[in-house]
């Protein structure tokens, strides 16, 4: 269907799975946000595992059984995470897959954890998200925020700019692992003077007037401000620091992937920021070319954001630990995925270890907002050093 790295793997070990008289479907749960505000990080990477499943069963399934996906929606409230992953292992779920977020998803993974169950995350970013935040069983499908951080540290460094400002919005642990990761990496690269000072705000309150004027008040302007944080309440900070006229480069995460949220500042340009892949034709990858083009003939558009390759890769890397296990009990397919080394998945080359359960240095692109529109690529990077 698409060049995807690995997929003739995947499709080959599934058709090869021993046949099960019963044929009983293999159920994945997706304990998710399908609703509210993190709907748009989960609803990409739910569809794309939609489109695994629906090629995977078509070359026979997994040990010889179809899979079969359910799902159990937490409204992006995190108080509901738990209820929704108790949802779908009541409902027999073998592999339970909770939201692009440690502190929304976190609550589903333990009890996925608690309940002898592997657990990923698709796209959380925090490091957190593996055996020291939540248990052995729990694996996030992500580039970590470190590994993000550093790779933009290196990009602009790479550009010619010599300083750098951070405004943090402090309500998740993803950004604030982005923020500080960043800065400890650009500290390395160029020393703690070219290092102007940070400031933060809260998504619950984003009039930034005042950190606009402490900002304005440095001694010297900064060469660029990092944005660490996530739309809406990022669309809002960056909104005002234009209207003020700081008019220096913004750098992000892939929080700003996407562009469903640039009517809220149509003329945006000069902002930065790495994600996994260009939604917009434009990715140097063809493996991506592909897997869009696949996406949008399934379902009639394209993902909101390109993190939709996770939840491809999910299904890719449960089902190789599975086959390579020939069995769904997880302390045999934990064993399988943590003798993952670069693994060739959709998303990019995939490692995991007995302590480490999230990626640090894969390839991803950065992208440029010019003029108010997103697509613009302007390569393939990974870090060279993450911070520790």
């Amino acid at each position: 269907m698409f060049a995807a790295a690995g997929l003739s793997a995947l499709v080959g070990l599934a058709a090869a799975a021993p046949a099960r008289a019963d044929g009983a479907p293999i159920i994945i749960g997706a304990a998710i946000a399908l609703s509210g505000p993190l709907a748009p990080y989960d609803d990409g990477p739910y569809k794309a595992m939609q489109l695994a499943i629906e090629n995977i069963n078509g070359k026979g399934g997994l040990l010889g059984r179809p899979l079969k996906l359910i799902s159990s929606d937490t409204k992006s409230d995190i108080s509901y995470g738990a209820t929704a992953a108790q949802n779908v292992i009541d409902k027999g779920a073998s592999l339970v897959v909770v939201t692009c977020d440690y502190d929304y998803g976190s609550a589903a993974a333990n009890i996925a954890n608690a309940r002898g169950l592997i657990t990923f995350a698709t796209c959380a970013g925090d490091p957190k998200f593996g055996p020291d935040g939540i248990g052995p069983n729990a694996y996030t499908m992500s580039t970590s925020s470190v590994g993000e951080a550093a790779l933009m540290a290196e990009w602009a460094y790479s550009k010619g700019y010599r300083s750098a400002y951070i405004l943090l919005e402090t309500d998740t642990a993803f950004d604030a692992s982005f923020a500080d990761s960043f800065k400890k990496r650009w500290i390395k690269l160029r020393g703690a003077d070219s290092f102007y000072g940070e400031d933060t705000f809260s998504g619950e309150d984003p009039q930034i007037a005042t950190q606009i004027t402490r900002l304005k008040s440095l001694p010297k302007p900064p060469d660029f401000i990092v944005v660490s944080a996530a739309p809406p309440p990022g669309v809002g900070a960056v909104k005002q620091l234009r209207a003020a006229n700081v008019n220096q480069p913004f750098l992000g995460s892939d929080s700003w992937d996407g562009d469903y949220w640039l009517s809220g500042v149509p003329t945006l340009d000069n902002m930065y920021f790495v994600t996994y892949a260009s939604l917009f034709g434009t990715d140097p990858r063809p493996a991506m070319r592909s897997f869009f083009d696949a996406f949008k003939a399934k379902f009639g558009r394209l993902p909101t954001q390109s993190n939709a390759v996770t939840g491809y890769s999910v299904i890719e890397a449960w089902v190789r630990a599975v086959e390579r296990a020939k069995s769904l009990d997880a302390d045999r397919v934990r064993g399988a995925l943590d003798a993952f080394k670069d693994e060739p998945l959709l998303v990019g080359p995939t490692t995991y270890t007995a302590q480490v359960h999230v990626n640090n240095g894969r390839d991803m692109v950065v992208m440029e907002i010019d003029g108010g529109k997103q697509g613009k690529t302007l390569g393939v990077f990974a870090a060279h050093e993450v911070p520790k």
